[in-house]
């Protein structure tokens, strides 16, 4: 079992709601749904090209997927964002915008956010007693040789390549997508999240997920409003 803390917007954003129907997937509700056609793809050309992207839910990395220390429980990382979220504020990114990284469609935010980037850095380093040390498989998957110095020192201290001076938010939209393909597949999603894209970004919430044995789609635990004491519990 390995856990993640990201960012989502809540259940019932516009946002979330159509980004599951663009992955054809609910982190909340833990459930498949069917794909939808978008612009000159087919349902099945979509379900293709959202497959990697489906398994994780609609998300933004902040502390990358880990196992738990063994000297922690679940129910004490719950607790802990908890606190967390609630010694925060709420702030806003006034655009995200669509961008293709390393070859996947991904919503970024339109312009540099100190308070997106703190709040990152503060996840990193204040949940690092929660992670199990990294197995040797583990760095293996990361392909470590491919890894710039920065990055594979982040790694081997933080569990993860891309954090401080490496960190760059994104929502994954899709896997990485042929150049050909691209102009399409820009078209389509802008067709199924229309000015959705172009509105400013409450970040307001964290999220636990949970990916409950190895390949399974993860899947909301808990949610969190950040400077409210409120927590909601997903089973």
């Amino acid at each position: 079992m390995r856990y993640a803390i990201y960012y989502t917007p809540g259940r019932d954003h516009p946002l979330t709601r159509a980004a599951e129907r663009w992955l054809g997937r609910s982190a909340f509700e833990n459930e498949a749904r069917i794909p939808l056609a978008a612009g000159s793809f087919s349902a099945a050309e979509i379900a293709f090209h959202t497959a990697a992207a489906r398994r994780y839910g609609f998300h933004a990395t902040l502390k990358a997927p880990f196992r738990l220390a063994e000297s922690k429980s679940e129910g004490e990382l719950i607790a802990a964002l908890a606190r967390f979220a609630s010694s925060r504020a709420p702030f806003v990114v006034e655009r995200m915008a669509l961008a293709q990284l390393d070859g996947f469609f991904a919503l970024v935010p339109a312009v540099a956010s100190r308070q997106l980037d703190e709040l990152a850095q503060d996840v990193v380093v204040a949940f690092e007693p929660f992670r199990a040390p990294l197995t040797s498989d583990e760095i293996e998957r990361r392909n470590p040789d491919s890894l710039t110095p920065s990055q594979l020192k982040n790694l081997h201290k933080w569990g993860y390549p891309y954090v401080f001076e490496e960190f760059r938010f994104h929502m994954t939209l899709t896997g990485r997508v042929p150049a050909a393909e691209a102009p399409r597949m820009k078209a389509a999603i802008e067709a199924s999240f229309g000015p959705l894209l172009l509105e400013p970004l409450e970040f307001g919430s964290l999220a636990l997920f949970v990916e409950p044995e190895a390949g399974a789609p993860f899947h909301v635990k808990s949610f969190h409003a950040i400077g409210e004491e409120r927590e909601r519990k997903f089973a």
